[in-house]
């Protein structure tokens, strides 16, 4: 599925008066980026869907919603906590406390800023205004985090969607909500808050949607024109991310045309890989005097990916997966660039085999490789690898753009 089949059934998604959207899929496909694309689809800003020649996707009177995006931390232990920091959170753009009504607040339309989208939302700009009682609004209730969270939808439900703005609703993006410790009682809460004036968005990595809400069984019946897995770019549009790029620097940088090609090869489809890549090549660019990427500039970056020099990051994660083992870089290398195969309708791609390796293996030299897999599956050291299921010898890259910067990695020398 394209970038275009994901974008209608985003319109759709946030068009359906009910029911909860969740996104999901595995790391560096661009999850968060259709997250905000959401946000802006939200805020009835549906530019890129007219760029993307799906203006025949949008209803003829789309739904609007204020809007509330949390990217969570691993510092998140629990719901409550997440229900906390939600109802703390003074972020002005997109915070929930912007748009609760209380004692002393004006709150009017406002553009957002140019560099967050060019839709509309609502701000706090004036305060001062005498003669309101908080209770009227939102009451904050000591010690119950969860009876605080849901006084403060009510009261931006009653007084900003219906009563000031008339937007259809508050629609909550979650991002990154996999990171959280223990979700139990999210999707509880979210079957029981949700309605036709509030709706939620959760994101995270997960090949299924159970492992982002998985502690209520309803929550899979909100699910049904809601539910966006964000599978890797066909290499066409991989390509469109530097094209969007160049337009963006205003073609003060250029990328030749076989460049742009061999990006897109290289990146498999994850434009997080595409990013990275192309703001290597700019830098390189950049330090020798020139304004096109040409073949030169792309291979002195891959030369610098392979030696280790381009991204410190992903070499910390490499060294400390392999360690001081020549053999355990060797097999890393050699299941990295096994052929990836199509494994089922959410699981694309990204298991490995060690009966496929053994024999390659035992040609370097590697004759046990029970002794070497162990430092690749240990959290200690990454990690780079995760056991698929109870299958001996099946394993996955949970980071497949790890993955990618290994099959580009050279090997060290000994």
């Amino acid at each position: 599925m394209g970038r275009a089949d994901l974008l209608n059934d985003a319109v759709r998604a946030i068009n359906a008066p009910h029911g909860l959207i969740a996104v999901y899929g595995k790391r560096g496909v661009g999850k968060s980026s259709l997250v905000r694309q959401l946000q802006q689809i939200a805020l009835g800003d549906y530019t890129l869907i007219r760029k993307a020649g799906l203006s025949h996707c949008i209803p003829r009177r789309p739904r609007t919603y204020l809007t509330v995006y949390y990217q969570c931390d691993s510092t998140i232990e629990d719901t409550t906590a997440l229900l906390s920091r939600l109802c703390n959170d003074q972020n002005d753009e997109d915070g929930l406390l912007r748009l609760v009504p209380n004692d002393g607040k004006e709150i009017v339309e406002f553009n957002r800023s140019k560099t967050i989208s060019g839709g509309a939302d609502l701000k706090v700009i004036n305060w001062g205004v005498s003669g309101v009682e908080s209770s009227k609004y939102a009451r904050v209730v000591p010690g119950d985090v969860v009876q605080t969270f849901r006084n403060f939808i009510s009261a931006v439900v009653a007084h900003q969607v219906r009563a000031r703005t008339k937007r259809d609703g508050i629609l909550i993006l979650l991002d990154e909500i996999d990171v959280i410790k223990n979700k139990a009682g999210l999707g509880s809460l979210i079957k029981s808050i949700s309605s036709d004036s509030v709706k939620f968005c959760v994101c995270g990595i997960a090949k299924e949607i159970s492992a982002l809400i998985a502690d209520h069984e309803s929550v899979q019946r909100l699910l049904e024109e809601g539910s966006l897995l964000v599978k890797p770019m066909p290499a066409a549009e991989s390509e469109g991310i530097i094209v969007r790029a160049e337009e963006l620097f205003g073609n003060n940088v250029v990328f030749n045309g076989d460049v742009k090609v061999k990006i897109g090869e290289l990146s498999c489809g994850y434009p997080y890989f595409v990013q990275i890549i192309g703001k290597a090549c700019i830098g390189k660019a950049n330090e020798q005097g020139t304004k096109t990427v040409s073949d030169v500039v792309f291979q002195s970056v891959l030369d610098e990916i392979r030696s280790g020099q381009a991204f410190p990051t992903l070499e910390s994660k490499y060294q400390r997966a392999i360690g001081t083992s020549e053999q355990r870089e060797i097999l890393l290398h050699l299941l990295a660039e096994q052929p990836e195969e199509e494994t089922g309708i959410t699981e694309e791609s990204g298991r490995v085999y060690l009966r496929n390796t053994r024999k390659t293996a035992d040609e370097f030299g590697i004759t046990n490789v029970s002794q070497v897999i162990p430092r690749l599956i240990d959290k200690a050291y990454g990690p780079a690898l995760v056991k698929v299921d109870d299958r001996e010898g099946v394993y996955e890259f949970p980071d497949p753009v790890f993955r990618l910067y290994i099959r580009l990695r050279a090997l060290s020398k000994s």
